[in-house]
C-alpha cells in the first residue's frame, strides 16, 4: 500500500520592514497585502511579521491572522542592518521553516544563518540600491556586498522588475524570480475630498514620490513652471536640502501645488480621482508602487525614460528624458490620446499588478 506523507503546517517569517499595518512605504504595503491574502486563504500555515518597536506605539500582538514580533530598533537607515540581522536570528531561533527577507540590509548575516539553520530563505533584493546617487563611499560598498550576499546565500531571489532580474543574471549568473507589486488596493478606499488642502484645481497632473534627485523632481517642476498646466506634487519637501531648495524656488508658481506627504487612503483616493496625467520621474529602483497603483486609475502616464519604467508600463506610456520633452508631451497629448493611453495603462495593471496574483506567487515560492 502506498503511504502518503501528511505535511505539517509551516511557520513563515516575514522580515525587513517597519511592520504592519502598513503605513510607511512599498515593502510595508506589500507585507500588509500578503497578510490580507494569507488571511483569506484560510491556510494552516502560520505567519509572523517582524516589526520595529521604535515605530509602533501600540505594539499589538497580531494583525489579521499574522503574529507580530518586535525589535526595539528603527527599521530604516543605518539601523536597518542590525534590525534585519536580529530579526533573522530570532526567526531561526523560533524554528521558522521559511523566511521572506525584504531588502538586502541584513543579508551580510545570511552566511551565518545558513550555517545554523535549515530554513528556506527568499530575499527580495529591492532596487539596485548601491547604484543610487544618494549613496557613496562605505555605504555604497556595504550595499553592494549585501546584494552579493543576498544573491549568493538565499535559496530564492526575488526582483520586482525584469530589469533587476537581468542585472542579477548578468552580474551573478544566478536565476531570479520576478514578482511585482499589486496596486488594486488603491481603488478600495472611499474618497475623502474634505481632507484635501483648500485651493486645489478641479483637474491636474499629479506627481508623488520621495523628494530625491534620482526621482527627477527638479526636471518635473522646471517643465510645469514653463506652462500653465496645473501640477500637484506630493512629497517630503523638508527632509533634505534638495527638497527645501526646490520648494523655495517653485512654491510661488500659481499652477504648482507642492503638498506634504499624504498617507491617509481616503485623501489619496480623492487626489487620484481628479488626475489628468500621472508624472513619474523615478530613474531607479525597479517597479515602483506609486506607478502601478496609479495605472489602475486609467489615466495616461508620463514616465522618465529608463528601462525600469518601460518594463513596468510595457513600453506603452509616454516617456521623457528632459524638461523640454515633458513640456512637449503635456502640450501635444490631446483628450482622445489621453483616454486611449489611460485605458492601456489600466489593462496592464489589471493583468499584472493585482494583489491576488502577487500573493499567490509569494506563498507558492515560500511553501
Amino acid at each position: 500500500m502506498k503511504r502518503f506523507k501528511i505535511q505539517k503546517p509551516m511557520k513563515i517569517a516575514i522580515l525587513g520592514t517597519v511592520g504592519v499595518p502598513g503605513r510607511y512605504g512599498g515593502f510595508e504595503t506589500l507585507v500588509d497585502n500578503l497578510v490580507i491574502h494569507h488571511d483569506r486563504m484560510d491556510s494552516a500555515d502560520t505567519i509572523t511579521v517582524w516589526c520595529s518597536g521604535k515605530d509602533s506605539v501600540e505594539r499589538p500582538e497580531s494583525y489579521r491572522d499574522a503574529n507580530l514580533r518586535y525589535v526595539n530598533l528603527r527599521a530604516n537607515g543605518v539601523y536597518s542592518i542590525l534590525y534585519d540581522a536580529i530579526s533573522l536570528w530570532q526567526a531561526v531561533r523560533s524554528e521558522h521553516e521559511s523566511i521572506l527577507l525584504l531588502g538586502v540590509s541584513g543579508a551580510l548575516a545570511l552566511p551565518i544563518i545558513r550555517l545554523i539553520s535549515r530554513a528556506k530563505i527568499a530575499t527580495n533584493i529591492d532596487g539596485i540600491e548601491w547604484k543610487r546617487e544618494k549613496w557613496n563611499g562605505i555605504a555604497r560598498a556595504v550595499l553592494r556586498a549585501s546584494e552579493w550576499a543576498a544573491v549568493r546565500f538565499s535559496h530564492e531571489v526575488i526582483a520586482d522588475n525584469q530589469a533587476i532580474a537581468d542585472h542579477v543574471k548578468e552580474t551573478y549568473d544566478s536565476p531570479c524570480h520576478v514578482i511585482a507589486y499589486g496596486g488594486d488596493h488603491a481603488l478600495t478606499s472611499v474618497a475623502d475630498p474634505v481632507s484635501l488642502p483648500e485651493g486645489l484645481p478641479d483637474r491636474y497632473a499629479l506627481a508623488l514620490c520621495r523628494i530625491e534627485p534620482e526621482n527627477n523632481v527638479h526636471m518635473i517642476l522646471e517643465a510645469f513652471s514653463e506652462i500653465r498646466y496645473a501640477l500637484v506634487f506630493v512629497g517630503n519637501w523638508t527632509h533634505s536640502a534638495y527638497g527645501r531648495n526646490l520648494k523655495s524656488q517653485y512654491a510661488e508658481h500659481p499652477n504648482l501645488h507642492l503638498l506634504d506627504p499624504v498617507y491617509e487612503p481616503g485623501a489619496l483616493r480623492a487626489l487620484r480621482d481628479r488626475v489628468t496625467f500621472y508624472v513619474h520621474g523615478h530613474s531607479a529602483g525597479g517597479t515602483n508602487p506609486s506607478l502601478v497603483e496609479m495605472m489602475h486609475f486609467g489615466v495616461p502616464v508620463l514616465a522618465y525614460d529608463c528601462v525600469f519604467n518601460r518594463y513596468s508600463s510595457e513600453d506603452r506610456a509616454l516617456y521623457f528624458k528632459t524638461a523640454k520633452d515633458l513640456v512637449s508631451l503635456v502640450c501635444a497629448t490631446g483628450p482622445e490620446d489621453s483616454i486611449a493611453i489611460g485605458l492601456v495603462m489600466q489593462e496592464i495593471a489589471q493583468r499584472r499588478y493585482t494583489w491576488d496574483q502577487i500573493g499567490k506567487a509569494y506563498f507558492n515560492l515560500l511553501g
